[in-house]
């Protein structure tokens, strides 16, 4: 099935997904922390978007669509305009090289990341296996 993105049902679809890969899980197994994914409006999305995952030990405890930035403390928070999260997600750009360029916008422990690169990996090929629409 294919999925309008960003959209609540595909943000549920990925939280599926990292509840039922193993994969996902063995690596993920020491990340300790909720993410904020912030997509941003550009010429291909209207009105920007917030995204919110609660990330534990390889498992997504919740997620929640269309958050309050404001009302949220989570230990990361990922801006980029919609086109760079679309070029994620087609595996056209790499997410750590993307945060390296700037072209994703860290608020958070940077170092925590970089120690968990291979879960950053995996996070980012359980979203690319759903498939999307614009």
């Amino acid at each position: 099935m294919t999925y309008k993105f960003p959209s609540a049902e595909w943000l549920d679809e990925l939280h599926q997904k990292l509840n039922n890969d193993t994969r996902y899980a063995e690596i993920a197994h020491r990340w300790e922390g909720d993410i904020i994914f912030v997509i941003e409006a550009d010429d291909q999305l209207k009105e920007s978007v917030c995204m919110y995952f609660d990330l534990w030990h390889g498992a997504s405890r919740g997620v929640e669509y269309d958050i309050d930035l404001a009302a949220q403390n989570a230990a990361f928070t990922i801006s980029a305009p919609y086109a760079n999260w679309v070029r994620i997600l087609e595996g056209e750009l790499n997410p750590i090289q993307a945060m390296a360029t700037m072209k994703l916008r860290i608020k958070g422990s940077m170092a925590y990341i970089m120690r968990n690169v291979p879960t950053v990996l995996e996070f980012t090929r359980c979203a690319q296996d759903i498939s999307f629409s614009r």
